[in-house]
């Protein structure tokens, strides 16, 4: 297997995986963290599988299970398959640091996967750093997920960009493709996430931003709010937030005849974003994120034709994230010294030319991906439009 180019992203890849870890299971296992035993690979699922914020576990989950499937129908990982331990969190960052604590000191596993969202999977970093058993998000983008302060968290990464990197991309965006020169925005006070995007934007856009609101998640009223906007003169709003109010938002903005361009983050990647705004608000609606499934990318469109045979739905970008972290992972364990945290651990924090669905990355010294960015733009609620920056 060529290391410099991991692709992971079929049984024949999967099979040199198993190949690439002849030697592994020769040699002892290394103090601190978890070591695996037996005949399989113990890897941890920590996701939000209920609550708020429950599609994007879910979606997550489903592309971790299908990787790893692939994995194991291919052998395993040198004649071992990997065992999955999983756990729903309920969308609630106390749950996903207790299930972190049993992953880990209970059930053995060598890696966690999730949680989805930014400030629950940063409850269960200081449990990675104590049990020396590595973390990993494919979607926790908050700027401060991987570094505290100054001070890079050791057994703490991600396969996606950060917030600062969508709030910027967006900006220009905005400025180069939209010739907008006014912005107004608005952010769910409540969360770490909106409030990064909305000020990566606010410091890189060129314009001037008119009129900045809030809300707080659960609210679902926003026509107080909106009402205030129609009087200013702008040319877009920036709406860096989850789909569940940004579908209400954007429906009530059309509702009270705002027709600027709408723009957001990841987080409207759902199919709850159409179901709640509805197919004749969602226009001119504009959104970063990790992977489009209208991407002509060969690897892009084997990997959809896979997804759409084994669960007869379109992926989206939270399936193809979760297919990318579950490869990440095996990836990772497959030139680990031996099956045990701190291993897979530095395996992970030395990753070059890594090759997933979502794109190519390295990993930079502070456990983020070095990698490309996607803008959506929707026609009736479906992605029409798709440009890959960076």
């Amino acid at each position: 297997m060529n290391l410099s180019r991991r692709t992971l992203l079929g049984a024949s890849a999967a099979a040199a995986v198993a190949g690439a870890l002849s030697a592994c299971s020769a040699k002892p296992g290394g103090g601190g963290g978890g070591e695996a035993g037996g005949d399989t690979v113990k890897l941890g699922i920590n996701y939000e599988l209920s609550g708020g914020v429950a599609t994007y576990g879910q979606a997550s989950v489903v592309g971790i299970k299908m990787a790893l499937d692939e994995l194991n129908e291919a052998g395993g990982i040198d004649g071992k398959k990997v065992e999955l331990k999983e756990y729903d969190n309920k969308s609630d960052a106390a749950e996903a640091t207790t299930l972190a604590n049993k992953l880990m000191a209970q059930d053995g596993v060598i890696a966690c996967m999730g949680p989805a969202t930014s400030g629950n999977f940063k409850a269960t970093v200081p449990v990675a750093n104590k049990n020396k058993i590595p973390v990993v998000s494919g979607s926790a983008t908050a700027d401060d997920v991987t570094v505290s302060g100054d001070k890079v968290e050791e057994y703490a990464f991600r396969i996606c960009f950060n917030d600062s990197f969508q709030g910027t991309i967006m900006a220009k965006f905005a400025a180069e493709n939209l010739s907008a020169k006014t912005a107004v925005i608005i952010k769910d006070n409540s969360n770490d996430y909106s409030k990064g995007l909305a000020s990566a934007f606010t410091e890189e856009f060129p314009g001037e931003i008119v009129a900045e609101e809030a809300f707080v998640a659960g609210d679902t009223d926003f026509n107080t709010i909106l009402t205030r906007i129609k009087g200013e003169t702008f040319d877009v709003i920036y709406l860096p937030g989850y789909y569940s109010e940004a579908g209400l938002i954007i429906k009530q903005a059309r509702d009270l005849g705002i027709t600027a361009p709408v723009l957001g983050g990841d987080g409207f990647d759902s199919p709850k974003l159409l179901e709640l705004g509805g197919a004749a608000a969602l226009n001119d609606v504009y959104f970063t994120n990790h992977y489009s499934s209208i991407d002509e990318d060969p690897k892009v469109k084997e990997f959809i034709e896979a997804f759409k045979k084994k669960n007869n739905e379109e992926p989206n970008a939270f399936h193809a994230l979760g297919y990318d972290l579950g490869k990440f992972v095996a990836d990772a364990v497959s030139r680990a010294s031996e099956l045990t945290g701190e291993a897979v651990q530095k395996a992970m924090a030395e990753t070059k030319g890594f090759v997933g669905v979502t794109g190519t990355f390295d990993m930079d010294e502070n456990h983020n991906p070095v990698k490309s960015i996607v803008v959506i733009g929707l026609k009736d609620g479906v992605q029409d439009t798709s440009e890959k920056i960076g």
